[in-house]
């Protein structure tokens, strides 16, 4: 029988250092809207969007932010440029920041935002990473809605290589059971 993998549900990156790994981004040209994927070693996932446009001027702030951003990912602060697509599989320490702000929708209600603050060059985990942040790469349920209309530039590259997986455990004996049989259902 099939196996089906649990997930823990969302959960809030906790407030601190974290090193990220960036596993795909989103550029809609149009309209400046840069989207960063990073996933961190527990295989937490979070979104950067940079929006280099406002109206048709560039966004001086948000250029300011991705310079220091794509220098730090790349550790070369001498860049002049960057094609988005070389920001995959780059990785980066990041200070991850709550802001706890009252809800648009309900007054009653507050929201948080997990911000990124400073920043600094990462080689790699610094810790064993679970085996999906390291194999994390960008699929359609990880882009973002397109705004106004806007078509979407998604850029991945292929997976690093997964570090040597340690010993296996030994085997445990599969389980049996009258449940649905997924195999057979799904062909």
């Amino acid at each position: 029988m099939a196996r089906i993998p649990m997930t823990s549900g969302f959960t809030l990156i906790p407030e601190g250092e974290h090193i990220f790994r960036i596993f795909g981004v989103e550029y809609q040209e149009d309209f400046g809207n840069l989207t960063v994927h990073m996933i961190n070693a527990q295989g937490m996932i979070h979104r950067e969007t940079f929006h280099l446009k406002n109206g048709n001027l560039p966004n001086e702030g948000a250029m300011n932010a991705f310079s220091y951003f794509a220098k730090t990912a790349m550790n070369d602060f001498s860049m002049e440029d960057i094609d988005p697509d070389d920001l995959v599989n780059h990785y980066i320490c990041c200070e991850v920041v709550h802001n706890v702000q009252p809800s648009n929708k309900d007054p009653k209600k507050t929201v948080t935002f997990c911000n990124l603050g400073d920043k600094s060059v990462a080689e790699g985990f610094d810790t064993t990473p679970v085996p999906l942040a390291l194999s994390k790469v960008m699929e359609e349920s990880d882009k973002t809605k397109p705004s106004r209309g806007g078509k979407k530039k998604p850029t991945t590259a292929p997976a690093p290589a997964p570090a040597p997986a340690p010993a296996a455990a030994p085997a445990q004996p599969e389980a049996t059971s009258s449940g649905l049989d997924l195999d057979a259902l799904l062909g």
